[in-house]
């Protein structure tokens, strides 16, 4: 399990860095080499990458290949952020989990396992798989969420704080 990242300065070129809310479009195009145009992120000039977030998910992809979701799940799961790695057929659901005081986000930590079957399950007739992954701030670093965590790792979904690195998704490295 890869956790955190090198974080600061080098950050630029080894993965993205989230502050609370910051759309993980505008991560990319602000690497060197990268560029979003609407939903497309593109490497070099090189298509690498389609984002599905939300609804996104289900009217983009799912609908556009003739998949109705009720066939396969009975209620509709919305990520954050979903971002489709062309090579390979991955697709990651990160989930940004920024929290300042206790509350319900502590047991959403706890849902990953259900989550992550489902959208496999709803993707497998496009032959996509999936990976569910938290992004997450210094507060679940905090000694009381080790057995979360612990279980986050244990049913194959994944957790980093604060970044992504570029590597986990695949993604090529930007020129330094």
């Amino acid at each position: 399990m890869i956790r955190g990242g090198k974080g600061g300065a080098k950050t630029a070129h080894s993965g993205l860095r989230f502050e609370s809310r910051v759309a993980m479009q505008s991560l990319l195009a602000y690497l060197p080499d990268y560029s979003v145009k609407e939903d497309n992120v593109y490497f070099k000039n090189e298509k690498v990458a389609e984002f599905y977030g939300k609804n996104k998910l289900y009217k983009n992809l799912l609908e556009a290949n003739n998949i109705d979701y009720s066939d396969i799940i009975s209620k509709k799961l919305l990520p954050d952020e979903a971002i489709l790695i062309l090579t390979g057929k991955t697709l990651y659901i990160i989930e940004i989990k920024f929290q300042e005081v206790s509350g319900s986000v502590d047991e959403k930590l706890q849902t990953c396992d259900f989550k992550n079957r489902q959208y496999n399950r709803l993707l497998a007739p496009l032959g996509i798989k999936v990976k569910y992954v938290y992004i997450l701030n210094e507060w679940f670093k905090k000694p009381e969420y080790k057995d979360v965590l612990k279980y986050v790792d244990s049913v194959g979904c994944y957790y980093f704080f604060y970044e992504l690195p570029l590597s986990f998704l695949g993604l090529p490295e930007p020129v330094k």
